[in-house]
């Protein structure tokens, strides 16, 4: 097969979706690799490295989609790339679609195959693609929280761990899976007074064993995240339903409440958002304001840390993509439920329920 790796055009994104380990193990499948120049360059990974790995480099993002047949990447589709994504395409990337209608019927019509890294599910309930950039973000969430909190950035001028004989920031995080329990113990290093709020009582039991009783637990309702909002310094959104729009639990009226100075991470934004007054923002422009309130809602966060952020992504996306490749769409997903679940676009039907759901668009369940 023909595997292309775009350079991401996403505004400051510098992740790559295959290094040169990668693409040798590709080649070695049999697979021929295009790489578009440059596509590394934002995290030291040269043309060369990738040409030693056995890949061809191409001059444009256009060389590649018209290369390939499957295309690697990071981030959802920009309107440059769907433009350019025809029948025969297999798209692997994460996409987020539940929040995005524009997004997926421009997939739709491309007639392509999509496959989400966040949808790949495994029988426990785990998504194995979304584990380390929960792990980036959730820990990038108190490192940004705890900065934007300065005087010089807006906030009320607070330190997260505070020192002897004044108080500490008082953080509260809701959604205690894998973002949320990393922003945690960033949270808890860091010296803050933490409250972890979750709807399920036997994730609150973990958690307060893991922290040894150091921290209050909180199961989710109206009540204990309107009191814990209402006191925090820092609220750090981490919920998830996978494949699906994410609730709004913070209400603008909650932010209208909050001291000024405050300040907000949603963590969730690519997935629409847990805090209501939250909306996408970019690396340049990451922050606004609402009510005196302090809101950091970067899409892709981990992009800031890219070098990280590539080599822990690409560790797990590997070998669902050589599968992908060296089986083809429909076997490989018949011989792996989890990859099946990853599946988004067919053919240009969408067949995952959950976003169908969510935008209000015709599902089509897939006749494998």
């Amino acid at each position: 097969m023909k595997i292309g790796v775009p350079k991401e055009i996403k505004i400051k994104e510098s992740r790559v979706g295959l290094v040169p380990g990668g693409v040798r193990q590709l080649v070695m499948d049999g697979h021929e690799l295009f790489v578009e120049t440059n596509a590394g360059a934002g995290i030291g990974i040269s043309d060369d490295d990738y040409i030693q790995a056995g890949a061809t480099i191409l001059p444009s993002l256009e060389a590649v989609f018209e290369t390939a047949q499957m295309i690697i990447k990071v981030k959802e589709p920009q309107p440059r790339e769907i433009a350019l994504m025809r029948p025969h395409h297999l798209m692997y990337t994460y996409l987020h679609l539940a929040a995005d209608t524009e997004l997926t019927t421009g997939l739709m019509k491309s007639g392509a195959t999509c496959v989400a890294y966040e949808t790949i599910q495994l029988p426990n309930g785990s998504l194995p693609l979304l584990v380390p950039m929960s792990e980036v973000a959730g820990r990038m969430s108190t490192q940004v929280g705890a900065s934007y909190l300065q005087i010089d950035h807006g906030g009320k001028g607070v330190l997260l761990g505070g020192v002897p004989g004044t108080r500490r920031a008082r953080v509260t995080v809701i959604g205690c899976g894998i973002a949320g329990t990393n922003a945690i113990k960033m949270a808890m290093g860091m010296g803050a007074d933490v409250t972890a709020i979750d709807r399920s009582t036997r994730r609150l039991a973990e958690l307060d064993d893991l922290f040894d009783n150091r921290i209050t637990t909180l199961y989710s309702n109206v009540q204990n995240i309107e009191e814990a909002v209402l006191r925090s310094d820092l609220v750090i959104g981490a919920v998830l339903i996978a494949g699906a729009k994410a609730p709004k639990l913070v209400t603008r009226e909650m932010i209208s409440r909050m001291e000024k100075g405050s300040v907000v991470v949603d963590i969730a934004v690519d997935q629409g958002g847990c805090i209501e007054t939250c909306k996408p923002t970019t690396h340049e422009n990451p922050t606004f304001e609402v009510d005196g309130v302090v809101h950091y809602c970067v899409a892709n966060m981990p992009g800031a840390v890219a070098r990280t952020s590539t080599y822990a992504l690409t560790n797990v996306t590997l070998d669902y993509a050589r599968a992908l490749a060296n089986l083809g769409t429909e076997e490989a997903a018949k011989r792996d439920p989890a990859l099946k679940l990853g599946i988004n676009i067919f053919n240009g039907d969408l067949v995952y329920e959950q976003v169908a759901r969510d935008l209000d668009l015709p599902y089509t369940p897939l006749g494998f």
